[in-house]
């Protein structure tokens, strides 16, 4: 253990267990050494660690968190690691206070930094998953990603029992493989009866009630999809003869000037054909459903088009149609639900933007740069979860491949015209409300949740940025921030302007603007869109993978046999209850928002700015736990404590 001039401390590590929160069993181990010099090193600007085998254990491995250095002067300077070291390896660790590039002016300072970023970049590289779609990471096999990205033993351990796992968890096994139709809606109680949670019990009860097929277009698994409609789409004849009894007494005409309709258009699939599973064609329609809020506050559905182009073989369906060809109607709009829920706001919007941030923060942001610290619970395990995604879920032989209408050759086409039509705005909560026109509308909690979430992650990031950029031309010559910002606008949004994205920062409210979103994103957005799957999915007539007959064309012809034939087999079904089971369960590595569990920081002001985060998250929580005790089916999943920090699962 020596010291050098320059203000850098040499560390020689002897190398004796292995530990660390990859491990199973975690072994803390604390260390105090005393280091005397002949003079004053000065300002501290890095920590070397060497690492060397202890009795020639070659695989030994050290998992360090931070190292804090007490000097003369009375200083204490915090060096975080939060790495592993393997034998015979080298790591330099920079003081905890946060630098911009230009901030730092020390030769050896800036040589580390380039450095860092040299070998980052080497490390995380770009790739090409589908033309016309994100870019990913450069790897097929999570266990080649650095051990600092990877989930735990135990959550690894609990991914890659995957659906199979859960098929003997949800005591399915042995309708793994049926391709059998269900005898009856009821027969399906049987699998239910032990998986029962109160929202599945619910929507048992509810799930063909127009009530509660309107309500989860605001509070569903997917709240992104219904607008506000002033006008109907031209290849959307509904007439006011249609809907008279549904407005009673009103026209449809002064409803829409009242802003009482609302629109959910599936038109991203037109023209996609189902994928064939077991064996079997599946198929895909791209209704428009027309809503009305009524006077009870109740979003109710008033009209349904199962395909785009109208025709005689193409009917609107309506309330007062038979009870089946009603039912059969909404079946195949949950139908198209899960398509675009899954592949367009689920996994494009969530996963593969919190990768493309992930990546890009990894490549262009060495670990002294402020927005690196603020960034890094939120990149957490999010690399591994996508890689495992696409090897286990939508590959070849993946279980989204196998057993959704929408696998294969359309999930790719389905992503690709996502991306074409994805806009910044879209991901910005507030501007998404307004675009849609919500603003007003009653019983969204997605939105009164999700407002007041983008609310306080945005007051944090606010403050926490401003400390750090305090006059725009900061943003403008931080080079390493631009090169952040350019990298997620050219591989993320693929250079397109109509976008939205910015490609440069020229100012500190647009950059805390575009870090809100990218927090919001990795955190709330994943958890509003993932954490019910199994709860609103779980009863399969409600969200249906795939489904086995085309759209009917005429009226009058639908009975609960057609519909039990066109819902999916019973193989299908509940290996399609296991994914959503996987998807939706809570993880072991599972850091709610707001959780920080490394400490990067010794500089008073992020240290309050946390406390202060915490504080409002906390408050929020409660605010939300207080109205869910008034209602009937609770929204939970944009309470903090449910929120997950990253895309982990």
């Amino acid at each position: 253990l020596t010291h050098s001039a320059n203000g850098i401390l040499l560390l020689l590590l002897l190398l004796f267990t292995y530990n660390g929160p990859n491990t199973p069993h975690l072994s803390v181990q604390e260390r105090a050494f005393k280091i005397h010099c002949k003079a004053s090193l000065g300002e501290l600007i890095a920590v070397k660690l060497y690492s060397k085998p202890f009795m020639g254990l070659l695989y030994n491995q050290w998992f360090c968190d931070k190292i804090s250095v007490n000097t003369p002067e009375g200083d204490k300077v915090l060096f975080p690691c939060y790495c592993w070291l393997d034998c015979n390896e080298r790591l330099v660790l920079r003081p905890a206070k946060a630098s911009l590039v230009f901030q730092d002016t020390n030769p050896i300072s800036q040589r580390q930094r380039m450095r860092q970023l040299e070998e980052q970049q080497k490390l995380f590289r770009w790739c090409v998953y589908a033309e016309g779609t994100p870019q990913v990471i450069d790897c097929d096999n999570p266990l080649t990603l650095p051990a600092e990205v990877r989930f735990s033993f135990t959550k690894e351990a609990e991914f890659y029992s995957g659906a199979g796992k859960q098929l003997a968890a949800l005591k399915l096994t042995g309708l793994a493989n049926c391709r059998k139709s269900w005898e009856s809606i009821s027969q399906l109680e049987a699998i239910i009866c032990e998986n029962r949670v109160k929202t599945i019990e619910y929507i048992q009860k509810h799930w063909d009630e127009d009530e509660f097929f309107g309500y989860q277009f605001l509070n569903g698994l997917n709240p992104m999809m219904v607008q506000r409609c002033s006008n109907l789409p031209e290849n959307f004849p509904v007439t006011e003869d249609m809907v008279k009894n549904s407005l009673r007494g009103s026209s449809l005409q002064q409803e829409m000037k009242k802003g009482n309709i609302f629109l959910s258009d599936y038109k991203m699939l037109d023209g996609l054909v189902g994928n064939v599973v077991s064996g079997r064609q599946q198929y895909l329609t791209a209704p428009l459903v027309l809503l009305y809020c009524n006077p009870h506050s109740m979003m109710l559905p008033i009209a349904i088009q199962l395909r785009q182009k109208p025709s005689k073989d193409n009917p609107i369906f309506l309330p007062t149609d038979s009870k089946a060809d009603w039912k059969l109607a909404k079946i195949f709009v949950r139908n198209a639900e899960f398509g675009v829920h899954e592949v367009d706001f689920h996994l494009l919007r969530t996963h593969l933007l919190a990768e493309v941030f992930t990546v890009a923060t990894l490549r262009n942001l060495p670990s002294p740069h402020p927005l690196y610290k603020l960034l890094f619970p939120h990149i957490r395990y999010t690399l591994q979860i996508n890689v495992m995604a696409r090897s286990q879920l939508i590959s070849e032989d993946g279980a989204i491949t196998k057993y959704a209408g929408v696998g294969g050759e359309s999930l790719v086409r389905l992503m690709k015209r996502a991306t074409a039509a994805l806009t910044y705005s879209a991901l910005c909560l507030p501007n998404n409300i307004s675009e849609r026109g919500l603003e007003t509308v009653p019983h969204y909690y997605y939105r009164d949740d999700g407002m007041k979430l983008w609310d306080i992650i945005n007051k944090f990031v606010a403050a926490f940025l401003s400390h750090y950029y305090q006059h725009d031309a900061d943003v403008k010559k931080d080079t390493e921030l631009q090169c952040w910002i350019s990298e997620i606008f050219t591989n993320g949004f693929l250079g397109r302007d109509s976008s939205g994205t910015p490609s440069s920062f020229q100012t500190v409210k647009e950059l805390i603007k575009f870090v809100t979103m990218v927090i919001f994103t990795a955190s709330a957005q994943h958890a509003a869109v993932n954490n019910g799957q199994f709860d609103f999915g779980g009863w399969m007539p409600n969200y249906p993978t795939a489904l086995r007959k085309p759209p009917p064309k005429e009226k009058g012809q639908t009975t609960e046999d057609t519909i039990l034939e066109t819902l999916p087999d019973v193989s299908t079904t509940v290996n399609g209850m296991a994914v959503l089971t996987l998807l939706s369960q809570d993880s072991a590595d599972h850091y709610p928002l707001g959780h920080f569990p490394e400490n990067l920081y010794d500089e008073e002001v992020p240290c309050k700015l946390i406390e202060d985060f915490q504080k409002d998250l906390r408050e929020l929580s409660d605010l939300i736990e207080k109205r869910n005790k008034k209602l009937e089916l609770p929204y939970t999943y944009l309470n903090p404590k449910n929120v997950d920090n990253s895309v982990a699962i």
